[in-house]
């Protein structure tokens, strides 16, 4: 379930417009009484919608301006957020946020090079980190692919400010991308980011793995859940409030935490949004969210309780 969230920081919507089919990019600026904070490429905002429902969008206009800047794709198939901010919103509109967070941050290395491959509206958390790595000077590419021109949002900036770094692969003009032949050229010591459709993602893995390139991906849409390692129930002791509880398999840690009145951030339940993170004290975790890189999983030290679960017989959580 959503819990009623605190805004962070009320903004005002300054202007709107349509930046591809579908997408409205939308200017935020402080409410009187309010003041926005510092983010990094890679961060995104929580809107909370006045239905009660909490969306997330990746901040993608330029760090440290004094205004913030969303894309908001209009999902056919969506919850409710994107339709809301499409037909209700406009200049002069208030919206509250809470954020900005960031569990997909870019951090360049020396003398490694950068490649960003953007899927459709994937392109929003990825813009800001190719305009860092311009700036600096690095050695990148931006691959950006959609089905045709017409959906490519912040396309015109991309190409002003990239030139011939910046690649199309565009369905309806035959070019779309060979993910397999462009991981194998690679220098080896590249680093990939990714963001878009389930199917790009799940491609620039295989890759990737196959090829040794290392590789960091944002997912909108939720991995499948895999059968979990632990099939029985499990305990989970809340260190802070006292309590230990029983997690049925039928039930996720979120649901069983939720049952006995203790209070867990949480927005998507499907383990894309990173709303729930929770530090884990002790025990062997069952990761089973799509944010979170084989490094970080490997740590141990925090899980996403909403898909979640335990590896072993018990955890401890600090909660």
């Amino acid at each position: 379930m959503n819990r009623p969230r605190a805004a962070d920081v009320e903004t005002v919507v300054v202007s709107r417009s349509d930046a591809a089919e579908g997408v409205a990019v939308l200017e935020l600026e402080a409410r009187e009484g309010w003041a926005l904070t510092d983010w990094e490429p890679g961060a995104h905002v929580d809107v909370l919608l006045p239905s009660g429902l909490v969306r997330q969008y990746s901040l993608c206009g330029e760090p440290g301006a004094d205004r913030w800047r969303i894309a908001v794709y209009r999902e056919p198939a969506g919850r409710g957020g994107s339709a809301w901010l499409h037909d209700r919103v406009q200049p002069g509109a208030v919206l509250r946020l809470a954020g900005p967070r960031t569990h997909f941050a870019f951090e360049p290395e020396e003398g490694r090079p950068v490649v960003f491959v953007a899927g459709g509206i994937g392109v929003t958390p990825l813009a800001p980190m190719a305009r860092i790595a311009a700036e600096r000077g690095l050695d990148y590419a931006v691959h950006y692919l959609g089905r045709s021109r017409s959906r490519l949002a912040l396309l015109d900036e991309l190409q002003a400010r990239h030139g011939d770094r910046l690649a199309l692969h565009v369905t309806d003009e035959g070019t779309r991308l060979d993910v397999a032949a462009l991981v194998a050229g690679l220098d080896p010591a590249t680093v990939v980011y990714a963001c878009g459709p389930l199917p790009l993602l799940d491609a620039l893995e295989t890759a990737c793995a196959a090829g040794g390139v290392e590789l960091r991906m944002e997912r909108f849409e939720a991995s499948a859940l895999t059968e979990p390692v632990w099939k029985e129930p499990f305990e989970v002791e809340l260190a802070a409030s006292g309590i230990t509880i029983e997690v049925p398999p039928e039930k996720s840690v979120l649901q069983a935490i939720e049952e006995e009145g203790v209070l867990v951030l949480s927005s998507c339940t499907e383990g894309t949004c990173g709303t729930c993170e929770t530090v884990v004290l002790e025990g062997e975790v069952d990761h089973r969210d799509s944010i979170l890189t084989p490094a970080e999983r490997a740590r141990n030290d925090l899980m996403f309780v909403c898909v979640s679960r335990a590896a072993c017989p018990r955890l401890v959580l600090d909660l």
